[in-house]
């Protein structure tokens, strides 16, 4: 055969004699999405042809020409240069026919005993092993930004909130680190989730194996999976992986929009207790005074784009049968571009978080003594008192002052007592916001003692995971 018929030829075609559809050839294709698989798809065949070898299919001079060939298309690839032709459908079949017009026919002995059903999901995977490292990387680097604010940061003091209406007072680092250490556990699910998907598929054929005794785990581990799948009809079909990396992607995109809705409110004119660098704000095409915070509202938005790629894929897989079928190649699509969406996110939040000023003095102003009534039901529980008792006098407390018109810690010793015997001079100790904030010395809580032994643990996990990292 030519090369010119060897260039043109389906890698399927053998049986048809009919053109594809030109409809159904554009739908198809998917070379413009999986492209970006290039490296991968290379290594892959690099690590088969040797396997090839290894098994004496392939003579050295072959398996040499093969590979040599391979490392010629790959540059042609990282420079740019690489011309994909119109039958071109995938990124297999680019490869395969760009070796094959490089190095003639010794090139279609490349694909013996292999599939495009266990190559895509080889390539896929370790692509998505080297994403889930890039994501680590900066997710790391920002969580370890939060912890050096938290530290430095540690004397302010907020009000923190629930249902949005003031609660008690709490640490600023306190609510740093709240969403620290959701990004931390994101990292630590992301970790192992690369650790599941780390098992090699090439080998599988098109279902049911490989006749040519080829040495499966010595494959795997020159592609440095952990080991080789142990079912073919399972590892052609399998797209778990797939569907676990969007549902964390989801997961940690609504982390990263709660960080943002927060900062949002915050950096409201109603709050004023942190100020978004203008570097992540934009202004109003018609009002000259707005200051919108644009990066948080993108965050929050494009969380719900990465909800929907999860949502999508999730609905391809629930229809397919086993093994493979080609509704699958919409995995990629679905994975690149949530891969791309919310490696943008993490790079706009972790520099937007990092260079946003806190007001600390506005963050203190907005603390009010009403924060302070679970202080004053402790205090009776201090005296002997139940909790649903003192919770209830303390209600009373609170309504009774309202109603007066009376700030609650100007209400009189006496006044007090006329609510319960046990109030004393000593009551007087509650209207301290330090001293709120510092009775919470429990592991996790928000006193200064307890805030840094939070910062102590997210550092020694930062060791870890930057030992990881490299």
């Amino acid at each position: 055969m030519n090369e010119k018929n060897a260039s043109t030829e389906k890698l399927w075609g053998g049986r048809f004699t009919e053109n594809i559809s030109s409809t159904l050839k554009k739908l198809n294709s998917s070379i413009e999405i999986d492209k970006r698989m290039y490296f991968e798809d290379i290594k892959g065949s690099i690590a088969y042809s040797e396997s090839l070898y290894d098994a004496k299919i392939l003579t050295l001079e072959e398996y040499k020409s093969i590979t040599e060939g391979l490392k010629k298309v790959q540059f042609e690839w990282d420079n740019n240069e690489f011309e994909i032709k119109v039958d071109d459908e995938d990124i297999h079949t680019a490869n395969e026919r760009r070796l094959t017009e490089l190095i003639g026919s010794t090139a279609r002995k490349l694909h013996v005993g292999r599939s495009r059903n266990d190559q895509t999901t080889t390539d896929t995977k370790m692509w998505l092993r080297k994403s889930i490292d890039s994501i680590s990387t900066i997710m790391i680097d920002m969580i370890q930004m939060l912890a050096m604010r938290s530290e430095k940061e540690i004397e302010i003091l907020m009000p923190g909130y629930t249902h949005l209406q003031r609660a008690q007072p709490v640490r600023w680092s306190h609510w740093l680190l709240s969403h620290t250490w959701s990004l931390k556990n994101d990292v630590d699910k992301l970790h192992q989730l690369r650790q599941n998907l780390n098992i090699s598929p090439l080998g599988s054929g098109a279902l049911a194996g490989n006749p040519l005794g080829i040495d499966r785990t010595k494959l795997a581990l020159k592609l440095e999976f952990d080991s080789a799948t142990s079912n073919s009809m399972h590892a052609v079909g399998d797209r778990d992986y797939v569907a676990e990396f969007l549902f964390w992607a989801s997961l940690t995109s609504i982390h990263l929009s709660k960080i943002a809705e927060d900062v949002i409110i915050y950096s409201s004119e109603e709050f004023k207790f942190i100020k978004l660098s203008d570097s992540f704000s934009t202004g109003s095409s018609l009002m000259p005074q707005k200051r919108n915070p644009d990066s948080m509202e993108l965050i929050r938005g494009k969380t719900g784009t990465i909800l929907g790629k999860c949502f999508g894929f999730m609905a391809t897989l629930k229809g397919t049968p086993s093994t493979y079928n080609k509704d699958l190649q919409e995995d990629k699509e679905a994975l690149f571009s949530t891969f791309d969406i919310l490696m943008e996110m993490l790079k706009v939040a972790n520099e937007a978080l990092k260079t946003l000023k806190v007001n600390a003095n506005k963050c203190r102003d907005s603390l009010n003594y009403n924060m302070l009534a679970t202080d004053i039901a402790y205090y009776l529980v201090r005296k002997g008192i139940p909790f649903r008792d003192a919770h209830h006098i303390v209600g009373r407390i609170v309504s009774t002052a309202e109603n007066k018109g009376i700030a609650i810690q100007n209400l009189t010793l006496q006044q007090l007592q006329l609510f319960s015997s046990a109030f004393d001079t000593d009551v007087n100790n509650i209207w301290n916001f330090e001293n709120s904030v510092e009775q919470y010395k429990t592991e996790g809580s928000t006193c200064l003692s307890a805030v840094r032994e939070q910062i102590k643990t997210l550092r020694n996990w930062l060791k870890k995971k930057n030992e990881y990292v490299k």
